[in-house]
């Protein structure tokens, strides 16, 4: 069961195993909602091309099947980034940072005594160190939201 944090976390849920924060990104349409418009989309154009080519104008066709292919890769590029997202978990002696792009996870863990909590610099982003490595998140949320996200995490490492 999951349960808000309390009222000290804006960000966070609370579980049995510590504190999460799940950032994604802000995508309006589902990938199944986007196949779906494609294929509305794709009905529809070449229902008209075909109306035109049997009408004697044959160029109609192979135009609107290069605007699909145009407006398929549109999608696809859409569609391979509307899950991407950050998860942060504080459990344990652990830190876990967890970056999900294109279908491909990053993962970080980094030891919670250890980890520096750097604030929103130059390039807006939170950064974690510790161990000579470090690691960039906050990228899914707004910009004002970024510094209570390094609060909530510094939070959390002295806790517990």
């Amino acid at each position: 069961m999951v349960v808000q944090a309390s009222n000290s976390f804006r960000l966070a849920t609370a579980s049995a195993d510590g504190l999460h924060w799940i950032l994604r990104r802000n995508c309006s349409v589902s990938p199944a909602q986007l196949g779906l418009t494609f294929g509305l989309l794709s009905t529809l154009s070449l229902s008209v091309a075909l109306f035109f080519w049997f009408q004697g104008a044959v160029l109609v066709l192979p135009f609107a099947a290069l605007e699909l292919m145009a407006l398929a890769t549109a999608f696809l590029v859409y569609a391979r980034h509307a899950a991407d997202g950050e998860r942060i978990s504080v459990h344990g002696g652990r830190l876990v940072v967890e970056l999900e792009t294109a279908g491909r996870t990053e993962r970080c863990e980094f030891a919670r005594d250890w980890v520096r909590v750097e604030p929103c610099t130059g390039h807006g982003l939170v950064e974690l160190h510790a161990g000579g490595r470090s690691v960039r998140v906050g990228r899914y949320l707004r910009s004002d939201l970024r510094p209570v996200l390094a609060r909530e995490i510094r939070q959390a490492l002295r806790m517990g």
